[in-house]
């Protein structure tokens, strides 16, 4: 898909290249995580509507957007909230579809239905949650997880996440480098009463991120 530019006068997201922060693959048994190139564009009421970020910026895949069969519910199936850093967004579910696993959307987060267990089942093991951030000005979740500037987490140990009603508290941040995340058995562990969320770690000069970032939590 080729990118459409359409400038629109005094847009603060006018010619900006957002890169959205996560894309999980899983080949071979493992899960890699790499990126989904996009490029914003603007829009009318009257066209055919694309995916937009937190602050409604229209952003459009720069090729092949997610596989729909791997995003059956988007959002609604509960809520993702972190309130030390305001964030409150849908929490949507998706499968692992053909060796890929690609958040649709910019505006939720996904815990996934066929890695770890879902967040009813929290007790018995590991919830995975992913979501995307995006750089260059854009606004997804995982911006309010990272402290782009200093190359590390924003939400704090003993910070709280609620996935869909259930209290969890945070035990540990790190970032892991995306061609070694998939090696890391601490990151993918199905352990009871666990939470990971990974999002991309930004980086400061708006280049592509090279490194994603893990937070695990546990049940309160």
């Amino acid at each position: 898909m080729t990118p459409r530019h359409q400038p629109r006068p005094a847009s603060r997201w006018r010619r900006l290249n957002i890169v959205a922060a996560i894309a999980v693959v899983v080949a071979s048994g493992m899960v890699v995580i790499s990126a989904v190139f996009l490029v914003p564009h603007t829009s009318t009421m009257d066209s055919a509507p694309d995916p937009t970020d937190l602050a409604g910026n229209a952003v459009q895949f720069d090729g092949p957007g997610p596989n729909p069969s791997a995003s059956a519910t988007p959002s609604g199936t509960g809520r993702f909230q972190s309130p030390s850093v305001d964030l409150d967004v849908p929490l949507g579910s998706l499968d692992v579809v053909d060796n890929e696993l690609e958040p649709p959307g910019f505006t939720s987060a996904y815990w996934v239905r066929n890695l770890g267990v879902a967040p009813s089942d929290g007790a018995d093991g590991t919830v995975f949650v992913v979501m995307h951030s995006l750089r260059n000005g854009g606004q997804a979740p995982g911006n309010a997880l990272i402290d782009v500037d200093n190359g590390r987490a924003r939400i704090s140990t003993g910070a709280s996440i609620v996935v869909d009603d259930v209290l969890y508290k945070v035990v540990n941040t790190e970032t892991v480098d995306k061609t070694q995340i998939s090696h890391d058995q601490s990151v993918w562990a199905d352990t009871p009463g666990r939470l990971v969320v990974i999002t991309c770690l930004q980086r400061p000069d708006g280049s592509p991120s090279t490194d994603n970032m893990v937070i695990e939590a546990m049940r309160g």
